[in-house]
C-alpha cells in the first residue's frame, strides 16, 4: 500500500511595499489600500477601514520620524509601509499681551477653573461620539470666506510670552456672516453659553474620528443630534470669546490630533453676495 505523503502548506509571503508613504505635520491623510485588505494598524494601534479600503490619519503638528502602517491582504498576507513624516513650516503670530487668558502672577480662581473644566468637559465628550458614517470622504468646501487671519500650526506669543500653537484656521468675516458645514456631519455641541476662550461653539462629526469645531460665533442654527448636509447654514460669524475682532476660528481633529484642514480646501470662491448681520 503506498504510503500518503503530507505536504505542509506554504505561509504566504509577506508584503514589504518599497515606497515610504510621506506627510507632512499637521496633514489629515486620506489613502487606499488593496481591495479586501483588513486589520490597519499605524504603530500597532488600529485604524478604521471603510468597505472599499479607505483610512485617514491624523498627523500631529509635532510629530517626527518614521511610523509603521500595517494590514492583512486579501490573501491573507501581512503587509506592511514606512510612513514618514516631514516637517512643516510655521508663522510667529504676535497677539496682544492682555489676551493670555490667566496672569500666573494672580491668586487661584476657583471659580473660574470650575468654569473651564466643565467647558473642556463638554468639549472632550463630543468629541468622544463618532459615527461609524465615513462622512469625512466628501471633498470640503469653505466654511465662509474672507480674509485668512491665521493659520494653523502658527507659533502664538502674547506680548513677550510664548503660548501654544494655533489649531486652526482664521477666517474673518464681517459680524453675521454665515458659516456652513464644509461636508456633511452629525451636530454633538452646539452652546450659546457662551465658553469663555472659544464663545459660541459647534462640534460636528464627520465620522470615524474626525470632528469640527467652529468657534467665536454670534448665532447658531442647529442643535446636537442635528445632521447636516454639506453646504448647510449652521451658524453666523461673531466676535464671542477670546477674540479681538469677527472672525470663524475652524479646528479639525482626527481622534483628538489636531491637523491644518487649508490644504484639503479648493481655491477660495469670491466673498461677493454675502450679507453682514448685525
Amino acid at each position: 500500500m503506498a504510503g500518503a505523503g503530507i505536504v505542509a502548506a506554504a505561509s504566504p509571503l509577506p508584503l514589504v511595499v518599497a515606497d515610504p508613504l510621506v506627510a507632512r505635520q499637521g496633514e489629515l491623510l486620506r489613502g487606499l489600500v488593496p481591495a479586501g485588505s483588513r486589520a490597519l494598524t499605524l504603530d500597532d494601534a488600529p485604524v478604521t477601514l471603510t468597505a472599499d479600503g479607505r483610512y485617514m490619519l491624523g498627523i500631529d503638528r509635532d510629530a517626527t520620524g518614521d511610523h509603521q502602517l500595517a494590514w492583512v491582504t486579501q490573501d491573507g498576507r501581512s503587509a506592511r509601509r514606512r510612513l514618514t513624516i516631514t516637517p512643516g513650516t510655521w508663522e510667529i503670530d504676535h497677539l496682544p499681551a492682555r489676551l493670555v487668558n490667566q496672569n500666573p502672577n494672580a491668586a487661584p480662581n476657583p471659580a473660574w477653573e470650575a468654569l473651564r473644566t466643565a467647558e473642556t468637559t463638554a468639549i472632550k465628550a463630543a468629541r468622544a461620539e463618532t459615527t461609524p458614517w465615513p462622512f469625512w470622504q466628501a471633498a470640503l468646501v469653505w466654511p465662509a470666506t474672507g480674509r485668512i487671519s491665521g493659520v494653523f500650526g502658527s507659533q502664538r506669543i502674547y506680548g513677550d510670552r510664548p503660548a501654544a500653537y494655533h489649531a486652526g484656521l482664521d477666517i474673518a468675516a464681517p459680524h453675521g456672516t454665515i458659516v456652513k458645514a464644509p461636508i456633511p456631519g452629525i451636530v454633538r455641541l452646539a452652546s450659546d453659553g457662551p465658553f469663555s476662550l472659544e464663545g459660541n461653539i459647534i462640534i460636528l462629526d464627520h465620522g470615524q474620528g474626525l470632528h469640527s469645531a467652529f468657534l467665536h460665533l454670534s448665532r447658531i442654527l442647529v442643535k446636537p443630534g442635528d445632521i447636516v448636509a454639506q453646504g448647510q447654514d449652521i451658524g453666523r460669524i461673531g466676535t464671542t470669546g477670546r477674540s479681538t475682532g469677527p472672525h470663524l476660528h475652524w479646528g479639525l481633529t482626527w481622534r483628538g490630533v489636531k491637523v491644518d484642514p487649508l490644504p484639503l480646501l479648493p481655491a477660495m470662491p469670491t466673498a461677493e453676495g454675502q450679507t453682514a448681520y448685525d
